[in-house]
């Protein structure tokens, strides 16, 4: 007896072709893959969520959009502190 269902999805080409590849580097059949992502999909974190939820808003509300204005956040904080040790 067969213990899973076949299923169709449609894809758009892009994708697709995102899912092939990352499914040979990982050596994995296209079904393994989705079967994990969905895994990983169904058992996120709430926790987790909700607190990228709220530091996401908190960094929204501080003009913090991107990844490129956390870093450059990060270095002037560390060269203030480097200036500070200095004196």
């Amino acid at each position: 007896m067969r213990t899973a269902k076949t299923i169709s999805i449609t894809l758009p080409p892009d994708l697709l072709v995102k899912a092939q590849k990352t499914a040979e580097r990982e050596d994995r059949t296209i079904s393994e893959l989705f079967r994990e992502a969905l895994r990983r999909y169904i058992t996120a974190d709430p926790e987790w969520e909700a607190l990228l939820h709220r530091t996401r808003a908190n960094g929204e509300a501080q003009g913090i959009a991107t990844e490129a204005d956390v870093e450059r956040l990060s270095d002037e904080f560390r060269q203030e502190r480097r200036e500070s040790a200095a004196r």
